[in-house]
Formats: structure tokens, sequence, C-alpha cells
């Protein structure tokens, strides 16, 4: 199992779940890519994106005007 960071701060929606998307091509069974962002639909998006694609989204946390999150593969 790896993490794999993507620091999606500065897009804009829905840039943040696009570049999630073309991670998660590269991502391995059980792998875990926590994301940080600060579009302020991020965590909507990322919930419903991780519903659609079978996902675990594992936590969301606030750190100022970004969240960050983790999903596992």
């Amino acid at each position: 199992m790896s993490v794999q960071q993507l620091d999606a701060r500065g897009l804009k929606c829905p840039q943040p779940t696009l570049k999630v998307t073309v991670m998660a091509v590269k991502m391995k069974p059980g792998d875990v890519l926590e994301v940080i962002a600060d579009c302020p639909t991020f965590e909507k998006d990322v919930r419903d994106w991780c519903a659609r694609s079978r996902k675990a989204l594992l936590w969301v946390k606030e750190e100022g005007a970004a969240k960050r999150c983790q999903i596992q593969f």
C-alpha cells in the first residue's frame, strides 16, 4: 500500500475531481490518495466522486480555507 499526495489548491470546480480521476488510474487496490483543495465545492464533489467510483472516503478535514481528504482505492 502506498500513499500518494495531490495538491489541488488554486484549482476551481471541476478541476480537483478531474485530477483525482487522472490519479485513480495509477492507484492499486489498497492505495491511498491524500488530496488538499480549496475549491468551495470540493468536499461535496469528492464525496460524490467516491460514491460514483465505489472508493472509500476515509476522512475529510478542514485546514484553514482548504479541505484535506484521504481516498482509499
